[in-house]
């Protein structure tokens, strides 16, 4: 790997943070129901790395080693432990940083190992890591390397223009230009998947996630040409969810799909293209998955923007700097998704709402600039937040030694897309809801508690008196 520019000491500590990839710490030995001499890779580890670490971790994976037979495992297994005792913050793996003590706990693809598969991957690397009996590993899983979409078979795919990368070079930053979409009428979309395609070998020497592509984000939107702009507050000019090196596909809830224009060319705004040690050809795919004709959404898109691109103040080597963002929201609102954004000197963010005296912290993350992590919430644990409610939105930064992803400690930074600079946005999506909506989203939080001994962090009014219903017109009522 030989990445130059603003990204190379970033892609050193990819290559680390991917190196240990996806197993957690032996947290409190007490947990586990089994002593250490009971427990064995092929009964009780095997099954873990199956379900939380393989997709990633086999012979033609994206990390650097495979974890599939003892063999294969083994070595590793010091270093796995010293990994993943690290807590949700940077570095550890598998990549989900999530604070577990505070705020919603309920979210969609969550990754995270239980307090028992902690233990028992504690325990195990404590006592030498012992094979056991053959007889007990499981199935075997089969790995699809083809390249399937995750998202099932796509409905449309556009394909960017072939950018060509040298092997070293300064990063680039800029419009890739646009990709027409080919539509003769309006469509919802209810599932968007990218991901970059390029001449560089899967079987080849390279062992990190930063030698394997050169696209690092790809933000775009798509409008009608002439027509609209990416600033347009028209529902043709839409947003799509940026692309990222590791991002999974987005999936739009049933209520609330995006639009795709007729007419309409996916502009490609803002790319960030690094070289990788070997000149490479790539370019990206687009795959969207519609919803059927006639759909139409039940929920519009919020105007929610929290985040601050201007006031950044990073201070040189100083732990526990803090930016804070606030919004008031204008209507009743749904979040549907949380996706802290900092660069380098992050390490941790935190979501709050604060309705009349009354503060909920939603959630805290801890914050990896090699793994940036969108966290989709469960339907029913989703933020449901009245209007007039005020966000707030935290960011930790540390430009310590303890922060092993800054260039240069001793820099000051402000606000910019190079990841010695900083940013500081919220980049998840939210949806904007009636009065009614408001209220039949509240009735059905209301009727899965049980008494008001249960408390919905993220729903304020839950727990308050229903709206009576508007009284009928006289008209109406002498019918």
């Amino acid at each position: 790997m030989n990445i130059r520019g603003a990204f190379g000491s970033r892609q050193v500590a990819w290559s680390v943070a991917v190196f240990a990839s996806c197993f957690a710490p032996a947290l409190s030995r007490a947990q586990s129901g089994a002593s250490s001499g009971d427990i064995t890779f092929t009964r009780d580890i095997a099954p873990i790395l199956e379900h939380r670490c393989q997709q990633c971790h086999h012979s033609n994976g994206v990390a650097p080693m495979a974890l599939v037979t003892y063999e294969e495992v083994r070595p590793w297994a010091r270093a796995i432990k010293l990994r993943t005792s690290l807590g949700p913050h940077a570095g550890v793996m598998p990549p989900w940083f999530v604070e577990k003590d505070i705020g919603i706990q309920k979210f969609k693809n969550d990754p995270s190992l239980t307090d028992e598969e902690i233990a028992k991957i504690g325990l195990w690397v404590n006592n030498g890591a012992p094979r056991g009996n053959l007889a007990d590993l499981p199935p075997p899983l089969n790995f699809d390397d083809s390249d399937k979409w995750s998202i099932g078979e796509p409905d449309l795919v556009l394909k960017s223009k072939e950018v060509a990368v040298p092997a070293t070079g300064p990063d680039w930053w800029g419009d890739v230009g646009l990709i027409p979409t080919g539509l003769t009428e309006d469509r919802y979309v209810s599932a968007v998947e990218v991901r970059e395609i390029n001449d560089i070998p899967k079987t080849g020497p390279t062992k990190t996630v930063g030698g394997r592509f050169v696209f690092h984000h790809m933000t775009y939107v798509s409008l009608v040409p002439g027509e609209r702009d990416a600033n347009s507050a028209d529902e043709g000019a839409t947003s799509w969810p940026i692309h990222e090196v590791g991002r999974n596909a987005d999936l739009f809830p049933p209520e609330a799909g995006r639009l795709l224009a007729a007419n309409s060319a996916l502009s490609l705004t803002a790319g960030h293209i690094h070289s990788n040690g070997r000149e490479t050809k790539a370019h990206l795919e687009f795959a969207f998955k519609f919803f059927p004709t006639g759909y139409k959404p039940l929920y519009r898109r919020s105007s929610l923007r929290l985040g601050n691109g201007i006031d950044i103040d990073v201070k040189p080597n100083q732990a526990k700097q803090e930016l804070h963002a606030y919004a008031t929201l204008a209507e009743h609102t749904k979040i549907i998704a949380f996706e802290p954004h900092l660069h380098a000197p992050g390490v941790r963010m935190c979501l709050e709402a604060i309705w009349g005296h009354n503060i909920q912290t939603l959630n805290c993350v801890g914050y990896d600039h090699n793994w940036v992590k969108q966290y989709v919430y469960d339907d029913d644990s989703a933020p449901l937040l009245p209007k007039g409610t005020i966000v707030h939105l935290i960011g930790f930064l540390d430009t310590t030694a303890a922060n092993k992803n800054p260039a240069d400690p001793r820099n000051w930074a402000g606000g910019g897309r190079r990841s010695i600079a900083n940013m500081f946005i919220d980049l998840g999506y939210s949806v904007a809801l009636t009065e009614e909506q408001f209220q039949a989203e509240m009735a059905r939080r209301r009727a899965k508690m049980q008494s008001r001994n249960d408390y919905d962090i993220g729903c304020p009014l839950c727990w308050a008196p229903p709206v009576p219903p508007p009284p009928l017109s006289a008209a109406v009522q002498g019918k």
